[in-house]
């Protein structure tokens, strides 16, 4: 037994860590030494024997397969000799006898020269001219009969010699190239059907032949005709494979880049393409590209293509072809499927300018900024913007429906085929137009308004002259209401997420529909529908006034020409029926979207393969990298889950609102607080609102830390971003990608871990109105205890602080005396705002805090009374009551005709033209600070409305609908902030100026030709100047300032086809873009005390309630059982009330409720109660003795809500005393 044997036989693995290649062995290096000996020395000289056989044999391989083919090439040389020699003697033979052109002769020849032909000979190609020129001129002078069977083969191959010929590069001759052109115009005469079959390598080979020439073709070198006529010649015969001719000229010639600039002939080629074909071979392909083809493109080919597409198209409808008004289905699914799958990129290229990147790289080592410049985006090339752009016209778009059947009038159950016909020209309509909302977003308001001012027949027969229009609005309707992907999420809110997830995991994720239930391809086709439903819808809502909305839309005999006029909008309405059935889709669909959020978030997606597999890419790739919210819903690039969130969310709210104005659902319709349980849901908002602040306390240091680099980045720079190398400059750009990527990472965190914030923001008219003010007293709570770091109580508070001032007393910071007065604040009697905004507004979100107030009278002394919150309430009433009352001449805010307020919309223009006439040089410090100090003022009068909401005290003051609106639409969160955001509407108009409201109404309703008003794009605003200063200076003090309502405005004439987007436009300005300014300074300071998300909870009308209190009718029997009493009234061992006390509450019975308003406004200053009842009330209502004297008046104190009633006898005595005190406006009183 060897020592050495270890019992494996298997040698040890050779593992190489020098990370290079290790060469094979040589025999030399193989060969066993001498010094090995027993069994390591056999096992190795029977390696080395092994491998010098297996050398031996790969010797032998390659030396058999030299010879095969030394012997293989030297045949076939032999071959074509002979070949050559043969086909020169038959030539010379035939040349003569003078028979060229014979049958036998010909065929036999052409048959040798397609054997022997080599192109690289000059010899061969000589010959093949020769040949060529004799088949044409046998076939000429009739000799030839080339139709025989006999001569297909031959001649198929002559024409692959022919393009060859075109092939070589920089062309053997130009009368080598026309011979080659012209011989395959001939064959493909003669030829068509194998002609077509090949036109792939055809159309391949001549797009290499043209690109190859580059800009010879301009007549002096080529034949222009002869080169146009041999790219048609595949495509104009019309041959059972001619959809297969024109496959090869789309995909392989028209993908060109800039085929126009160097092939001069494209206008005249275009003109004599058939469009019809053209467009049916197209869609045939792109319907079978995902599963028959393997052709792979890049964008900018299919830029090309697409741009093709459109131009040929037009040029066949100017010549003539096809009628203006006819869309055909195919075209508009070309259009669709091409633009769909470029979305992404003709939308962020084509509105780039067009510039030339001259930029040189500093350093050629430096291949991350090389990267970097191959990945900037470039400008569309001009022909192809040119094409896109005449996509976007009135025409076109209003079009696209002219001859799409309704698909409510299938009525004959054998009529499958049509059905399905209509259905499927509905979905490409859907998916065109979503495509171009998608790649135009500022033109979104025109596609939409050209696309509602479009319709579709109602009846079969087109031709009839009086037939019924269906509206688009109402086709999308109809066809959206019949898709599977409706029933089922009406059905049931959790079908949703089975119709919302990838088709890889909808299966296992949802337990209520199973994918088998409806194919993926189908879903995704009827999202499109239902997408371009809900735009449309959108779009109808803002243009529709309430009379119209209410109408019920009934459908009536409409001509072509009445389709701009009142009654087309009235048409539009849906009837209050669907609408109600639309809410239930849409509720279902919102909540899955809020409330399962975190199912969609968790799911990587999975790519569908489509059209994009047909265009090359690895989009399952692409798709893995992005967030779930961000993949594409029914394959259109940009329609992601975010989107549908934000049109969900804002189409809920706009038909909510008009429910909130004129109520026509049932009662309780909004609410879905069964579906996720009431039961501890307001413990759960409470708790997710805490996560939430959290994650915002988070990022906001994150913020600071970030800017805190910054600015240490920007001081080591000298204070110059330009210095430094571009390294470092990217480097900082990656730094901030990746806070912005944190960003939206924590968004996206906290929209599936705080479902019911979400719902609560976005959708909160799902919860009881009871319930979101309890809510909202909780989260003020909550922030209240955050703050005061426990102690709510305001003298809790202040002791807190000194206590804490005390313990850390060596340490660095404000004392505690001084943190407490800058809460304290001395408040003459007669400039209370001036004062509080002097002394409260550098305190910014610190006015949460407790403050104290010191009121001051007119003679500077000190008035008498401790804060204990009474006197804190009637600061905060009287400045609301000096800042928002038009009667003090601030002119902050001003009334509408029902007395209902809103930011002074000329505020601004007024402040600035005061500065004018004072000679104040506008951009001076001067001009700047008194502007600033304007919209300072704004956001103080903010803060304060956020103070009295913080604190529950209720103001007398009524604000405009639209402007609570811009509260309530402020906080949307997460995706639909931008959706969810105010939106301008005619009926809010009506809020604002009924005149204006009339005149615009009358505008959209006229029936004649709205041209003859002379109006334009620009609007005229009216501004007051100072008095004063006018009179002083002989001028004028109100004066007019005319802006554009988009650019070029005022050269833009008011049409019946544009008038609904100047009235869009016109409701916009006045109602959003005016007022900006004054309205943004006002949230801003609102939002530092109350957050925007906690408004977003209540619609307007419950924003006012949560404001003034409520508007029902005042219960007595709440308010005595809420009362405090003191004094003499104080209530006893016995529990009985003072009797006159049970007189004052028998005469507050018996009033009625007007008198019961004043009661409650002359006591608590406001005539409405709290939102939750009298319990509510802070501080709570009182009534103390005020003696015996029957003969005084009762008095009050509003601060501390308090009555001081005189001990009356006689409930006739104490109605007529109670009665004249309220209406004479006696008040406060020291007594």
């Amino acid at each position: 037994m060897f020592t050495s044997f270890s019992g494996n036989s298997r040698r040890p693995r050779q593992v190489n860590l020098s990370g290079r290649n290790a060469p094979l062995p040589s025999p030399a290096s193989t060969r066993p030494s001498n010094r090995q000996s027993g069994a390591s020395g056999s096992l190795a000289l029977a390696q080395h024997e092994r491998l010098l056989r297996q050398q031996e044999r790969d010797r032998v391989v390659s030396v058999n397969k030299l010879q095969r083919l030394w012997r293989g090439c030297s045949s076939r040389l032999s071959y074509k000799s002979k070949w050559r020699a043969e086909w020169d003697l038959r030539n010379s033979s035939s040349a003569a006898a003078g028979n060229a052109g014979v049958v036998g002769d010909s065929l036999e020849q052409l048959r040798l020269l397609i054997h022997f032909a080599d192109l690289k000979r000059s010899d061969d190609v000589q010959r093949w001219q020769t040949q060529v020129q004799q088949i044409c001129a046998g076939a000429e002078n009739g000799n030839l009969d080339l139709n025989q069977q006999s001569w297909k083969y031959p001649l198929f191959r002559l024409e692959k010699l022919c393009l060859a010929v075109l092939a070589v590069a920089g062309g053997i001759s130009r009368e080598h190239d026309e011979t080659a052109l012209s011989m395959l115009a001939f064959l493909a005469h003669v030829i068509p059907e194998e002609i077509a079959q090949g036109a792939d390598d055809y159309f391949r080979s001549m797009s290499t032949f043209i690109v190859d020439r580059g800009l010879a073709f301009d007549g002096q070198r080529l034949d222009k005709k002869l080169l146009h006529t041999a790219v048609l010649a595949p495509i104009q015969a019309l041959t059972s494979q001619t959809l297969s001719a024109y496959h090869g000229f789309a995909w392989h010639f028209l993908t060109i880049p800039d085929l126009p600039t160097i092939f001069s002939g494209f206008p005249s080629l275009a003109a004599s393409v058939n469009s019809k074909l053209f467009t049916a071979s197209l869609a045939l392909t792109l319907r079978e590209s995902s599963r028959s083809y393997s052709l792979k493109l890049g964008s900018e080919e299919i830029l090309w293509l697409l741009a093709y597409f459109i131009y040929l198209r037009a040029s066949n409808e100017n010549g003539g072809e096809s009628s203006q008004n006819t869309v055909d289905p195919d075209y508009v699914f070309v259009i669709s499927t091409l633009l769909s799958s470029l979305a992404a990129e003709v939308s962020s290229r084509i509105e780039l300018e067009d510039v030339v990147m001259n930029e040189s790289p500093e350093s050629s080592d430096d291949e991350d900024s090389q990267v970097m410049s191959s990945q900037k985006k470039l400008p569309l090339p001009p022909f192809v913007r040119q094409q896109i752009l005449s996509l976007v016209n009135q025409k076109s778009v209003s079009s696209l429906l002219a001859n799409a059947d309704s698909v409510s009038v299938i009525t004959a159950p054998d009529d499958v085929q049509a059905a399905s016909q209509r259905v499927s020209q509905t979905r490409a309509l859907a998916t065109y137009a979503l495509t171009l909302l998608r790649i135009f977003p500022r033109r979104g308001d025109e596609i939409r308004m050209w696309l509602y001012l479009g319709s579709t027949s109602s009846l079969p027969d087109s031709s009839l002259p009086d037939q019924r229009r269906i509206p688009a609005v109402k086709h999308f309707w109809r066809a959206c209401r019949k898709t599977k992907v409706f029933t089922l999420i009406s059905r049931n809110a959790r079908n949703a997420i089975g119709l919302l997830q990838p088709a890889t995991l909808s299966e296992s994720r949802s337990p209520f529909i199973r994918q088998s239930q409806i194919d993926r391809d189908e879903t995704d086709q009827e999202w499109k529908t239902v997408l371009i439903f809900f735009e449309l819808y959108s779009f109808v809502l803002k243009v529709m006034d309430d009379d119209e909305f209410f109408s019920h839309g009934g459908q009536l005999p409409l001509r072509q020409a009445d389709r701009g006029s009142s009654s087309w909008t009235r048409e539009s309405a849906l009837p209050l029926e669907d609408v109600q059935e639309l809410t239930v889709f849409l509720k279902n669909l919102g909540f899955t979207l809020y409330w399962d959020m975190s199912r969609f978030s968790s799911v990587s997606e999975e790519s569908v393969d489509g059209i994009g597999h047909y265009f090359g890419g690895s989009p399952r790739q692409r798709a893995q990298e992005q967030p779930a919210a961000d993949r594409c819903v029914a394959g259109v690039p940009g329609m992601t889950l975010d989107y549908i969130k934000g049109i969900v969310t804002g189409l809920l709210r706009m038909v909510y609102e008009r429910d909130s104005r004129r109520r026509f659902l049932p009662k309780d319709h909004w609410l879905m607080a069964g579906t996720f349980g009431a039961d501890g849901f307001i413990p759960a908002v409470v708790a997710e609102e805490e996560n939430r602040h959290q994650v915002q306390e988070a990022e906001d240091e994150d913020e600071e830390g970030d800017i805190e680099m910054d600015s240490h980045e920007d001081d080591a720079a000298g204070g110059s971003r330009l210095i430094g190398t571009q390294r470092t400059q990217r480097t900082r750009a990656q730094e901030a990608l990746r806070r912005q990527q944190r960003k939206a990472s924590r968004r996206r965190y906290l929209e599936a871990v705080t479902p019911r914030l979400e719902i609560l923001q976005n959708m909160p008219f799902f919860i009881p109105f009871e319930t979101r003010v309890q809510i909202f007293r909780d989260f003020v709570a909550l922030d209240q205890r955050r703050r005061r770091n426990g102690h709510v109580d305001p003298d809790t508070w202040r002791m807190s602080v000194l206590q804490s001032q005390t313990a850390l007393r060596d340490q660095q910071g404000p004392s505690a005396h001084s943190i407490i007065a800058k809460h304290h604040a001395n408040i003459r009697r007669g400039s209370v705002l001036q004062d509080a905004f002097d002394q409260f507004y550098q305190l910014g979100d610190g006015l949460k805090e407790p403050i104290q107030i010191t009121f001051i009278d007119r003679f500077g002394t000190v008035e008498a009374g401790i804060d204990g919150g009474g006197v804190t309430k009637e600061f905060l009433t009287s400045i609301t009551d000096e800042a928002l009352n038009p009667a003090h001449g601030l002119r902050l805010f001003v009334e509408n005709d029902q007395h209902l307020l809103h930011p002074n919309p000329t505020s601004v223009e007024e402040c600035k033209a005061q500065l004018r006439q004072r000679q104040v040089k506008e951009g001076s410090p001067e001009w700047n600070e008194k502007i600033r100090e304007l919209l300072q003022q704004y956001e103080f009068v903010g803060r304060v409305i956020g103070k009295c909401l913080y604190e529950e005290i209720l103001v007398d003051i009524g604000f405009i609908g639209f402007f609570l609106l811009k509260w309530a639409l402020t906080g949307g969160a997460g995706a639909a902030s931008r959706e969810s955001g105010y939106r301008a509407n005619l009926n809010d108009l009506r809020d604002l100026d009924e005149g204006l409201y009339q005149g615009l109404l009358q505008l959209k309703n006229y029936t004649g030709n709205v041209e003859d008003f002379a109006l334009d794009f620009t609007v005229t605003d009216t501004v007051f100047g100072d008095e004063d200063v006018a009179a002083s200076s002989s001028k004028p003090a109100m004066h007019t300032i005319t802006r554009e309502l988009k650019p070029n405005g005022s050269n833009i004439p008011v049409t019946n086809e544009n008038r609904l987007v100047y009235i869009s436009y016109m409701a916009r300005h006045r109602l959003q873009v005016q007022p900006y300014l004054q309205t943004n300074a006002f949230l801003r300071g609102l939002s530092q005390i109350i957050q925007p998300s906690w408004l977003s909870m209540f619609n307007q009308t419950e924003l006012q309630t949560l404001v003034g209190g409520a508007s029902s009718e005042i219960d007595v029997s709440d308010l005595r059982k809420n009362t405090l009493y003191g004094g003499v009234y104080a209530i006893g061992d016995d529990g009985l009330e003072h009797p006159s006390v049970q007189l004052f509450w028998e005469v507050m019975s018996s009033f009625s409720d007007v008198n019961r308003r004043k009661v409650l406004k002359f006591i608590t200053s406001t005539p409405r109660a709290p939102l939750l009842g009298f319990a509510q009330l802070n501080p709570h209502f009182s009534i103390r003795d005020a003696g015996a004297d029957e003969t005084r008046l009762p008095s009050t104190s509003t601060c501390v809500n308090l009555l001081k009633l005189p001990r009356y006898t006689q409930a006739k005595t104490l109605e007529q005393k109670l009665l004249y005190a309220v209406n004479s406006g006696a008040g406060f009183d020291l007594s």
